[in-house]
């Protein structure tokens, strides 16, 4: 199959050849892939899958990055970013948004129209989709919380629909994290609320992430899930004195333990190899398995 030639007749949408994926994730690292792609619809986006798949041609399909570590390695296939998928439509307190929508502004356009649900999505990077991937949350709220129902396409491109009660929400987890399936769209409910209040509780909580996170650096926001509701992935890293600890350009934030940073032109290498030394560290002195949020992309 030649791919590009595919694109440009099929007019799939943007794309890119040769593309550095450290220009797309929030860590900014990784190498090259052969085809970036942004189709411009779902019908675009079925077409390109269905060809990608009779082919055989490896694939990934990402959000914006925020959570993800590509590996320095060349990826030998097509990135299909799905941020040109952003339709949205509100209707009292139901909202119906495409997987491509960024999750900041959603909150920030529902705190305007005066809905109260997702004031917790505030401060937290990435489009709908990779949030309802990993049932992001924060402040004892998540995507679950606030989710009717989703629809995506399966392991054949067919699109399903299916309610949240169905979708194996848990904590930093779903169904699509096991299953090859593709977030399309959502429906939110979320209730009536003050307008006022929902901002400046969103002030005060913007407030309190530039003082406790290192926003000024690369980074994919928290590596680790905490192990339990009283137990926090950051203090028991910051108690084994891992602070400012180094790999290659990779560094344990000295703002906040649970966050890497990209301070000195790290190699993915050198972020998963300290992902990795930290989770086995805590293992070694406490017994807790840790379990990493960030998705690692084109490793061995």
């Amino acid at each position: 199959m030649d791919i590009k030639k595919f694109l440009i007749d099929n007019e799939v949408g943007d794309f890119k050849e040769d593309e550095s994926m450290a220009i797309h994730t929030s860590y900014k690292v990784g190498g090259k892939c052969k085809f970036y792609v942004l189709p411009s619809n779902l019908n675009k986006l079925e077409l390109l899958l269905n060809e990608l798949d009779k082919n055989k041609i490896r694939y990934k399909v990402v959000g914006n990055g925020s959570n993800t570590l590509f590996s320095d390695d060349y990826y030998d296939g097509v990135i299909i970013n799905l941020s040109r998928l952003n339709n949205i439509d509100i209707n009292g307190t139901i909202i119906n948004v495409e997987a491509g929508f960024p999750l900041i502004k959603l909150s920030n356009i529902c705190a305007l129209n005066s809905l109260s649900g997702l004031e917790f999505a505030s401060g937290i990077p990435g489009n709908v989709g990779g949030a309802i991937y990993m049932n992001a949350g924060a402040y004892k709220s998540d995507m679950a919380s606030v989710l009717k129902e989703v629809t995506f396409l399966d392991e054949n491109n067919n699109v399903v629909t299916l309610p949240s009660d169905k979708l194996e929400f848990g904590y930093r987890t779903s169904l699509f994290k096991h299953r090859k399936y593709i977030i399309l769209s959502c429906v939110m409910e979320l209730k009536p609320g003050n307008k006022e209040e929902i901002l400046d509780l969103m002030n005060d909580r913007r407030e309190r992430r530039i003082n406790s996170q290192p926003l000024e650096f690369p980074s994919a926001g928290s590596v680790f899930r905490n192990p339990s509701d009283d137990v926090f992935a950051g203090k028991l890293i910051e108690d084994l004195g891992l602070k400012g600890y180094t790999i290659g350009g990779a560094k344990v934030s000295e703002k906040h333990a649970n966050f890497i940073i990209n301070y000195n032109n790290a190699s993915a290498k050198d972020i998963k190899e300290l992902i990795e030394f930290i989770k086995d560290k805590v293992f070694e002195k406490y017994n807790i398995s840790l379990k990493i949020e960030q998705e690692f992309i084109n490793f061995d």
